[in-house]
């Protein structure tokens, strides 16, 4: 932590994701599922899940209140991040205000900033020209571009948001990820352009080989 920055307790624990590095790991995943929602075999096989990239940034939780943007932070320790709501509210596609009139009091959504292939290369091109150092890679770009303590080295940088999830909301959420999201997406949120639903370990299975095959030629 760095102490130019105020600390931000996140009211809802900003977990880290899981992984499931091959099909054995992704179908005990199913199994716990099927088996903490008491769902026999064939129920269980039809369940849905909610497929998109995993974006390599820094996660980020940004709150609303009553639709306006009112706080930003790192994801930190999970616990406590690091305010950065005015580097954020420099981004491009982080609405300062939501969109709709029902939209909830509270809402606090959870995501990752990155940088595209392109806004990297960009970056670094630019950079070279200055005889500055460049980046390494566009991960690292990202979390130095965001955690400068001038907003306005950050609004020149190329970055993005893009939400997965939420933390505190006021709402009650839709009954799916997928659901939940569109309607996030309704307000204004930035989300992933490659958004599935799929059905069952072997709809996850299918997805992952299609974004594997297409991978080379995504902007991020």
């Amino acid at each position: 932590p760095c102490a130019d920055f105020a600390q931000v307790r996140h009211r809802l624990a900003m977990m880290s994701l899981d992984n499931a590095m091959n099909d054995e790991a992704l179908a005990d995943f199913h199994r716990r599922i099927a088996t903490d929602l008491k769902l026999d075999a064939d129920t269980a096989a039809t369940l849905l899940y909610t497929a998109e990239p995993k974006l390599d940034g820094l996660a980020v939780s940004i709150r609303y209140e009553s639709g306006r943007l009112v706080q930003a932070a790192t994801r930190g320790d999970g616990t406590t991040g690091e305010d950065i709501t005015q580097n954020i509210r420099t981004l491009p596609n982080v609405p300062l205000r939501l969109l709709g009139e029902d939209c909830p009091a509270v809402l606090e959504v959870r995501g990752e900033v990155y940088m595209t292939r392109d806004g990297f290369e960009r970056l670094n091109r630019d950079a070279a020209e200055r005889g500055e150092r460049v980046f390494a890679n566009p991960r690292n770009a990202a979390a130095g571009s965001l955690r400068q303590l001038d907003p306005r080295i950050t609004a020149s940088r190329p970055l993005r948001f893009c939400c997965y999830g939420w933390g505190e909301i006021s709402i009650d959420p839709d009954e799916s990820q997928f659901s939940m999201l569109q309607r996030l997406a309704g307000w204004g949120i930035p989300v992933s352009k490659e958004l599935r639903q799929v059905e069952g370990p072997d709809g996850c299975r299918a997805d992952f080989e299609d974004l594997g095959r297409r991978r080379d030629a995504l902007p991020f």
